[in-house]
C-alpha cells in the first residue's frame, strides 16, 4: 500500500478516511500534507500514480481503468472497515468519480461524501471536448497550453525538470481521454452529498451536472484564485474546515 499512498500521518483510530487524487502531472507532495492539518477524527491517503515520486521507474497508468482497478484492489480491505471520502482536483475529480462509481456497481461501497474541484461534470459536453483536445508532442507548446487546459501552475525553470513535468502532464492527460461514462448505464445515483469547489479566476466549467449524478445534497463553493487556487494558505484553511465540517455531519 505504501507505494500506492501516501499518508504522513497516520491515525488509526480515525473515524473517517478522506482519499485524495491530485490533479494531472501531479505528486503527493501538497495534498499529503493535508493529513497534519485534520483533526484527528480524519485520516488523509493520496493517491500516488506510478511514474513518479517513489514509483519513478515504474511505466505511466496507460488507461483509466488500468487506476481504477489498481486503487481498488489496493485499498479494498481499508475502504470496507470504515467510512471514506473522496477528494479530487482537476484530472483527480475524474478519478475519484470513476473509483466511487466501480466501488457502487461492484462492491455496493460509497463515499460519505465526494468533494470535487475544477472539472467539469463528466457527462457534459465540455468534458467530452476536453477528452478530444489534441495533446501536443512538443514540450514547450505542451507547457504552454497547461494554462489553457486550465492551470496557471508554477512551472520549474530548470530544462530537465520542466521535462518531467511535461512528460507527467502529458501520460496523464492520456489516462483521462481513456475516462469513459454514460450516465444513461448509470442504474443508480450515488446517494451521497457532493460538494463542489472551484477557484474565482478559472476558465468556467460546466458543474451543474454533477446535481444529476447523486440523490443526495449539492453544493459549489467559489474560492479566490485560479486553477491552484487551493494552494493558497486562506483557500486551504476553508477547505480542511468545510470538508471536516460535511465528513462529521454525514453521520453512520
Amino acid at each position: 500500500m505504501e507505494k500506492l499512498v501516501a499518508c504522513v500521518q497516520k491515525r488509526p483510530d480515525a473515524l473517517c478516511r478522506l482519499i485524495c487524487f491530485p490533479w494531472a502531472g501531479g505528486g503527493t507532495s501538497q495534498l499529503a500534507q493535508w493529513g497534519k492539518l485534520f483533526n484527528n477524527s480524519i485520516e488523509v491517503f493520496c493517491i500516488r500514480l506510478p511514474g513518479r515520486e517513489t514509483r519513478l521507474e515504474e511505466p505511466f497508468a496507460k488507461d483509466m481503468t488500468s487506476v481504477v482497478n489498481e486503487i481498488t484492489s489496493v485499498l479494498l480491505k481499508e475502504l470496507k472497515e470504515k467510512p471514506f471520502a473522496f477528494f479530487g482536483h482537476s484530472l483527480g475529480s475524474y478519478m475519484s468519480f470513476a473509483v466511487a462509481l466501480h466501488l457502487k456497481e461492484k462492491y455496493g461501497l460509497e463515499p460519505v461524501h465526494l468533494f470535487l474541484s475544477a472539472a467539469h461534470a463528466p457527462q457534459s459536453a465540455e468534458c467530452l471536448a476536453l477528452k478530444t483536445a489534441h495533446i501536443p508532442d512538443e514540450n514547450n507548446e505542451l507547457l504552454a497550453s497547461i494554462k489553457f487546459l486550465g492551470g496557471n501552475a508554477k512551472l520549474p525553470l530548470n530544462e530537465d525538470s520542466r521535462k518531467k513535468v511535461a512528460c507527467t502532464f502529458r501520460e496523464d492527460s492520456k489516462v483521462f481521454q481513456t475516462f469513459s461514462f454514460d450516465k444513461a448505464e448509470m442504474t443508480m445515483p450515488f446517494s451521497c452529498d457532493i460538494t463542489y469547489f472551484c477557484g474565482s479566476d478559472d476558465k468556467v466549467y460546466d458543474v451543474k451536472g454533477w446535481q444529476e449524478l447523486t440523490n443526495g445534497d449539492t453544493s459549489f463553493y467559489e474560492l479566490p484564485g485560479d486553477h491552484f487556487y487551493l494552494l493558497e494558505p486562506s483557500n486551504e484553511s476553508f477547505l480542511i474546515k468545510h470538508i471536516t465540517t460535511c465528513i462529521e455531519n454525514a453521520g453512520p
